[in-house]
């Protein structure tokens, strides 16, 4: 039986695959033995975002999540509290009512302090049984935890100074039920990746209480060696043809972001190329054929087309 296709999409998160610079191996142990978040800054498309989930699928760690919208507040990286659910219970003259029942553990709760995430703080004689925000589902709950809080530069600026306090001290208070949530005992390494874009100038308070680094530009050598990864880890042949395919494509993209119009902001990614090399390998488009140049531009350059 032929095995079924590895899905890959534009990013699976499932941290089967990374290309990990020494530089940023160096800078989650220094994060680690500082205890500090790890601030990721790079383009996007170029793989903050990925390397959480590789981390923890390789060092056997919890994994979680929280992508950051323009609405995120800090406190729902700690825990929510459902008061809209609350109020119709309490309307429909429900008794015994426990606020513990409408607050719901965050992704640093359930990093932090998993059995008492599980039990409210205590509150809660029968606890879950299991961590339902784990994305990775051990069937052993494990030790050590990875957070990825994605594109934090979306918030309001004060939610990166809302977090210093919980982030640093490693312990919060549950406002709705007066719960102390700290650290526990069993928890082995915890690891904060924080990222960024740029879009929005952090507060230098939270930038001090970061070990930052930032993510190198592609070079034509990273591409052929992310391309080559990612293509056999979805079972496909890295033959000479390919491997020329590839090759031309990174020269592409390296021209177009080596000679791009000074007002574009954007530059083409290595998400961007991996895209135009599926689209090549799928659609049987060459260097040089009739094609080549509108892949470049659907896939790369992303300029607008010219009207005949």
């Amino acid at each position: 039986m032929t095995a079924p296709p590895t899905p890959h999409g534009p990013d699976p998160r499932d941290g089967q695959l990374y290309d990990m610079p020494a530089e940023l191996d160096l800078a989650i142990k220094v994060a680690l033995a500082t205890d500090r978040p790890l601030l990721l800054s790079g383009e996007p498309g170029s793989g903050k975002s990925s390397l959480a989930p590789f981390y923890a699928r390789t060092e056997g760690m919890r994994y979680y999540e929280h992508v950051v919208t323009s609405r995120t507040r800090a406190t729902d990286l700690l825990w929510t509290f459902d008061s809209v659910r609350r109020l119709a219970d309490a309307q429909a003259h429900r008794s015994h009512l426990q606020d513990a029942e409408y607050v719901r553990p965050g992704v640093l709760w359930w990093s932090l302090a998993p059995e008492s995430a599980r039990t409210r703080g205590g509150l809660f004689r029968a606890p879950a049984a299991h961590d339902p925000m784990d994305r990775f589902a051990h069937e052993r709950q494990a030790k050590d935890a990875v957070v990825l809080i994605d594109e934090i530069d979306k918030a309001d600026p004060d939610v990166p100074n809302s977090l210093l306090v919980p982030l640093g001290s490693q312990e919060f208070t549950v406002a709705e039920t007066e719960t102390t949530v700290c650290r526990e005992p069993s928890v082995g390494a915890h690891l904060v990746v924080i990222t960024t874009n740029d879009e929005r100038e952090l507060p230098q308070a939270f930038l001090r209480r970061c070990v930052t680094f930032t993510l190198p530009a592609p070079t034509g050598a990273s591409l052929l060696r992310i391309a080559e990864m990612h293509l056999r880890h979805e079972g496909q042949e890295w033959d000479t043809a390919t491997r020329r395919l590839a090759e031309a494509l990174a020269i592409e993209l390296m021209s177009a972001r080596e000679g791009r119009d000074a007002r574009r902001d954007r530059l083409p990614s290595t998400a961007e190329y991996l895209d135009a090399l599926r689209a090549c390998r799928a659609l049987d488009i060459r260097p040089g054929g009739p094609k080549w140049e509108l892949i470049r531009t659907l896939t790369l350059t992303k300029s607008p087309q010219k009207q005949g």
